[in-house]
């Protein structure tokens, strides 16, 4: 009787790990997703890119296009990148704000810009410690051909900010921004505009 006992035990090994290599430990997350599955990242229920670019040309006091603009949204801020072709402004520091309205059709002016994005009153600047305004952004240095290539970064403002009613535009001076002074900086002009979002985008 004990012989018959130890070889159904025998026999029952091999089931048993069998099952033990087909059914894994369970570890972390394992009870509320399944084998193999990662995390969603936040917002991957929007394809790549859908929503989360922009691209604008850059028009000149004369109404010319001058360059491009692009703008990347990610989950800590928004890269910029500013390409200027030859003889588009002067050569030297220029102001860059974005501005709360998307219009840019008086030019020469580009008063139709409004203010700046965020505009706090007294606030102004990126060293300004009333400030800064979601708008503001670094100066861009323009080389002696006239042209620029540039990548700014900022996490002062969203796509959501961009996306209202009015648009916002991107705006650039004539002079370099002190980040201080108000209520531009002593930026000067406006020399080119570029508009981002809202009716008039392009």
């Amino acid at each position: 009787m004990l012989r018959a006992l130890l070889l159904a035990s025998l026999l029952a090994l091999p089931a048993c790990g069998q099952e033990a290599e087909e059914t894994p430990p369970m570890t972390g997350n394992d009870e509320t997703q399944p084998a193999g599955a990662q995390a969603a990242a936040p917002g991957a229920d929007t394809p790549s890119g859908e929503g989360r670019e922009i691209d604008a040309q850059i028009i000149g006091d004369t109404g010319e296009a001058i360059g491009t603009v692009e703008l990347l949204e990610g989950p800590n801020g928004v890269i910029m990148t500013l390409e200027l072709e030859d003889e588009s402004l002067s050569p030297g520091w220029h102001g860059l704000h974005i501005h709360a309205v998307g219009d840019c059709s008086d030019t020469g002016e580009f008063k139709r810009s409004g203010g700046h994005l965020g505009k706090i009153e007294g606030g102004h600047g990126l060293l300004n410690p009333q400030g800064p305004e979601k708008g503001d952004l670094p100066n861009i240095h323009v080389d002696e051909a006239g042209r620029a290539d540039a990548q700014i970064f900022s996490n002062l403002f969203v796509f959501a900010d961009l996306r209202d009613e009015d648009g916002a535009a991107l705006i650039m001076h004539e002079s370099m921004d002190d980040h201080i002074s108000q209520p531009i900086g002593g930026a000067g002009a406006r020399v080119a505009c570029a508009v981002l979002s809202g009716p008039n985008a392009r």
